[in-house]
């Protein structure tokens, strides 16, 4: 009779979809972690600064009402301060109606190219007893906040 032949595993058929379909399913969700992680670092960075904005255009707002014109001009962005001289700023302050009191309506912080900037909505109260409503344009600038713009 015959020798017995040794018992040998068939041949496994190669799967190269599946191979494919698994490198790019970790492709998409590490893409997904990725999005997910930069969004999350946007929705911190402008949750962060809505206070220091806040506290900024407070800082400018205060020093304008009590005429604290020094503290005011200091609290403007470099592109304001090329634009108004210190006492071309003081003169435009004491110029009436002059600015009583001031409310903060809102705050919102955005990113622009990368750079957070903060939009603060204000309503202003003139010594005559009208009342505006303003945009404050406040940017990050070396390491602080600083109103930018023409203020009010």
């Amino acid at each position: 009779m015959g020798a017995e032949q040794r018992w040998s595993r068939p041949a496994r058929r190669h799967r190269p979809v599946r191979a494919g379909l698994v490198f790019a399913g970790v492709g998409v969700a590490l893409c997904c972690v990725g999005v997910a992680g930069l969004g999350a670092w946007n929705v911190q960075v402008v949750t962060q600064a809505s206070g220091p904005v806040r506290e900024t255009a407070d800082g400018f707002l205060r020093s304008v009402t009590v005429g604290d014109t020094d503290g005011a001009y200091e609290r403007l962005c470099a592109d304001a301060r090329s634009r108004w001289s210190p006492i071309g700023f003081t003169s435009w302050m004491r110029t009436p109606p002059l600015v009583d009191d001031y409310e903060i309506v809102d705050v919102s912080v955005a990113t622009s190219r990368g750079r957070p900037e903060g939009t603060v909505a204000v309503r202003l109260t003139r010594d005559t007893g009208a009342t505006e409503e303003r945009e404050l344009s406040v940017v990050k600038e070396d390491g602080g906040w600083r109103v930018c713009g023409d203020p009010y």
